[in-house]
């Protein structure tokens, strides 16, 4: 009978044998893997990095063939077919070395197109890169820059001055157009020759979120916005026409104090930006992410912060290395839109930071759960330069001072959720269309998309390529609802501070300053896990429940649709 035990075990034990083997093999591939990847995409990333800065062509052409080398080795055929053996043959069991197999096969599978197909990619989306670096609206015969066409459609009553500066930042469209076309065309390329119908459903389904369901959540979100947006609308064009003395019909792109009416017009009687003016937007946000507990200085130390000849106008934050080096990028100025912008970008850096220096995660792993997780710290972070409690505690403000404006400032980021939420939906649709058919009118598919969510009217005769104007359709595609995604759990994360941390209970005014326990929740369920979760699983770990917009709904008090 012992006999017969024994050699009942033995098929088990070989089997065992068998699996630990296999995923010690696969543990080699993946170590070797990361030794050679990873040097590629630091020195494509600071190539990058200095391409932005300086907008010198010599450094573009760096970041170029660096990323080309990047695409090569992720392009490598063999290694593919290892990955893709090891996936399906049903031994690995470890639930990391799953994760991580999972996680670096869908880099690989981007990539295994032709060759040739994806450097003409690289070598065309760099070369849209700096023309839109480069690219300067005029006014009367003058250079300006993004942030003075953004001032002066904010400011001035000339309706003739507003029209002639949107009109000349408008003309990037046609300096991009037939870049840009044939850069979608050649996306799609590389996703049907992959088995995905194009490139946008390819975008949505290898970073692990299904198409349908994000159409659907977005169809929500148009049901639950939708009232509300007209009535503020509807606010707007009245308040508009008297400020810019034309008839409510007559009101135009122009008269809605932004580039693309994608942030909220200055409805309510409150200047914010006063309270911003000749104040230090570094010192402001460091002191604030120390006051939770989270040190933001080695990352400041190494970004660019202020705006210079030739630089990228926009601003973004990008991990250098996966070890640390994590730099941001903006242009700032002294107002509310840049204090909330580098709130916004060092929550992205603090997010990369953490994950990036816990050493227990793998390298393949040392990233947020999901781009719309890094969004969502971002925004949550983001929001409080309207917040008067949390300008209050960090600008010094008077309690006479913050009542004053408390009412306005909590209507001015209800509108802003409203106006952007409509502004995703213009962008998200678009881009489904576009690359569906990259052949059909895009000029009309735009001005439709604008004119239904954003209620825009689109002036009388224009055919112009107006959504080639924004960088984010050309050179980071397939994203803009990750922004959306991102808010709705910035609000499931902020109803899970005030009731489990601050206790506050008070999702209109908690602004989060001076509790260290709110840094460490986040840097303990939020930062550190980087991919180890798939996101869906990673949001309930971390906050107890699912993905849900409840909370939004809840904390910018719109009607849910029953």
């Amino acid at each position: 009978m012992k006999i017969l035990f024994l050699s009942l075990l033995l098929p088990a034990a070989v089997l065992i044998t068998s699996s630990n083997n296999k995923e010690m093999e696969l543990k080699e591939l993946l170590t070797k893997i990361e030794n050679e990847v990873k040097p590629l995409r630091t020195e494509s990333n600071i190539a990058m990095w200095n391409g932005s800065i300086s907008g010198n062509e010599e450094d573009f052409a760096k970041s170029a063939q660096a990323q080309e080398k990047v695409t090569a080795y992720l392009s490598d055929k063999e290694i593919f077919s290892q990955l893709k053996s090891f996936k399906e043959s049903g031994k690995i069991k470890d639930p990391v070395l799953v994760r991580q197999l999972d996680v670096v096969y869908n880099q690989f599978l981007a990539n295994q197109a032709d060759i040739a197909l994806l450097n003409k990619i690289i070598s065309k989306s760099t070369n849209l890169e700096r023309m839109y670096g480069e690219y300067r609206a005029s006014l009367n015969g003058k250079s300006i820059t993004d942030n003075d066409v953004e001032n002066i459609l904010r400011t001035s009553t000339d309706n003739n001055e507003l029209k002639a500066v949107w009109e000349s930042h408008k003309g990037i469209g046609r300096v991009v157009e037939k870049e840009l076309i044939e850069l979608v065309k050649m996306r799609n390329q590389v996703a049907q020759s992959l088995g995905f119908d194009n490139y946008h459903s390819m975008s949505l389904e290898l970073s692990g979120q299904d198409p349908k369901q994000i159409t659907a959540i977005l169809d929500e979100l148009d049901s639950l916005t939708r009232d509300a947006f007209s009535q503020l609308k509807d606010e707007m064009d009245e308040a508009f026409a008297k400020r810019y003395k034309v008839k409510r019909e007559e009101l135009m792109p122009w008269h809605y104090q932004g580039r693309y009416f994608q942030e909220a017009p200055n409805l309510y009687p409150i200047d914010i930006d006063k309270f911003y003016e000749g104040k230090n937007l570094e010192k402001l946000t460091a002191d604030f992410y120390h006051s939770i507990g989270l040190d933001i200085n080695k990352m400041m130390s190494k970004s660019s912060l202020y705006p210079q000849e030739g630089k990228n106008q926009h601003a973004f934050c990008i991990d250098i290395d996966g070890d640390g080096d994590v730099r941001v990028l903006c242009n700032l100025a002294s107002n509310e839109q840049w204090m909330g912008t580098m709130l916004h970008e060092f929550g992205h850096a603090i997010y990369a930071q953490t994950h990036d220096e816990n050493r227990s995660l793998p390298y393949s792993l040392r990233d947020a759960a999901h781009i719309f997780t890094t969004e969502a710290v971002a925004m949550i972070f983001g929001r409080l330069s309207r917040n008067a409690a949390w300008m209050q505690k960090s600008l010094g403000l008077t309690d006479e001072q913050k009542e004053s404006i408390e009412e306005e400032c909590f209507k001015s980021l209800r509108l802003q959720q409203v106006v952007f939420s409509r502004w995703v939906q213009v962008v998200y649709r678009f881009e489904k269309e576009m690359y569906a058919n990259p052949d059909q009118d895009l000029n009309g598919l735009w001005w439709n998309l604008v004119e239904k969510y954003q209620q825009i009217r689109k002036p009388e005769g224009r055919n112009e390529p107006d959504y080639a104007t924004k960088i984010h359709i050309a050179l980071y595609p397939c994203y803009y609802h990750n922004y959306q995604l991102g808010e709705i759990f910035a609000s499931q994360m902020h109803n899970y501070i005030v009731t489990n941390i601050s206790k506050s209970n008070d999702m209109k005014n908690e602004c989060y300053c001076g509790n260290k326990e709110i840094g460490k929740w986040m840097s303990e369920k939020i930062f550190s896990p980087g991919m180890l979760l798939e996101w869906d699983k990673f949001i309930e770990n971390a906050t107890g429940e699912r993905l849900t917009a409840k909370y939004y709904a809840e904390q910018f008090e719109f009607d849910v649709a029953e």
